[in-house]
């Protein structure tokens, strides 16, 4: 193919394994591409929590920059950091086939029964559910990509920290000493890599349209349409699901307050025919059910 395509990502090992992967997936189709590397917000500052930057996007902004002001052509991003809403002019050009959806922890001699304990995450979702479940245990925030966050738990006095399974399988750095929290419910569209491209750009569209897994996409947007309609632009401890199975989607969904002690959730299931617009469905559900009151309070909270 006579363009070379630009694609832009962050610099971190976990984002440049995801950016290899679509880079050698087109190559298999004949396109030639390059990587061009760029550092985020959220890469650059690692001494406040997420939420209080008050950045949308803050892992995926400076590409949107870059793709905006010509610099790279498409972007790969990990879906569960990208905010709901694009920016106009970039559009979603594919969705990977989602790796796997489970949390897990890392821990240094733990055991669940262990009291007290302190688990570091930097991430509101899972230290609501861990407190949800946990509640006699601390929770500390941890922030940075993959291997800096592995690095300060071993320098650190805690017993362990919580990490996307899919992130440390993509980059071989599981260790044995993990946990499966299969009982945590996953942020919307965790384990699965979306690559977005300008709306004018009919060659990469194209392109990447010939990456794109199907019933991944069905799944994420179910679960992206589920946080939009809930957080309203606000960081929130929101878990989403969506699986299909024998052509249903089974949907589990919750929103808990930031210190996991409420909790608001549903379990659902209904036909892939059906399921245009449930995500949004479920989610009003769970505002009637609370959730509009606790969604007021956890803004008031993360404005202080």
């Amino acid at each position: 193919m006579s363009k070379i395509i630009r694609i832009g990502t962050r610099d971190s090992e976990l984002a440049l394994w995801q950016a290899k992967t679509v880079q050698q997936k087109l190559k298999k189709l004949g396109y030639d591409s390059e990587l061009v590397p760029v550092k985020s917000t959220g890469d650059l500052i690692l001494d406040r929590p997420l939420y209080e930057l008050g950045i949308t996007g803050v892992f995926t902004k400076t590409l949107d920059i870059a793709m905006i002001n010509g610099q790279v052509d498409i972007a790969v991003h990990s879906m569960k950091d990208v905010p709901t809403t694009l920016p106009k002019g970039i559009v979603e050009a594919a969705i990977l086939e989602r790796a796997e959806t489970e949390d897990i922890l890392i821990h240094k001699n733990y055991t669940p029964n262990n009291k007290p304990a302190t688990i570091a995450t930097g991430s509101l979702r899972r230290q609501a559910q861990w407190l949800n479940k946990y509640p006699e245990h601390n929770t500390v925030d941890l922030r940075g990509n993959v291997n800096t966050r592995m690095k300060k738990l071993a320098e650190s006095n805690w017993q362990g920290a919580i990490f996307a399974a899919a992130g440390l399988k993509r980059i071989g750095l599981t260790p044995e000493e993990t946990i499966s929290l299969d009982w945590m419910i996953p942020a919307p569209a965790q384990g699965a890599m979306l690559v977005v491209a300008m709306e004018n750009d009919s060659f990469c569209k194209e392109a990447l349209s010939k990456l794109n897994h199907k019933q991944t996409e069905i799944c994420v947007h179910i679960e992206r349409d589920f946080l939009r309609k809930l957080e309203g632009g606000c960081t929130a401890p929101i878990g989403a699901l969506a699986t299909i199975e024998d052509h249903n989607i089974h949907f589990e969904g919750a929103l808990f307050s930031l210190d996991g002690k409420q909790k608001i959730a549903l379990s659902k299931k209904c036909s892939i025919i059906d399921s245009v617009g449930i995500g949004e469905l479920y989610a009003k559900e769970i505002l009637t059910q609370g959730g509009t009151e606790l969604m007021t309070k956890i803004k008031t909270q993360i404005k202080k």
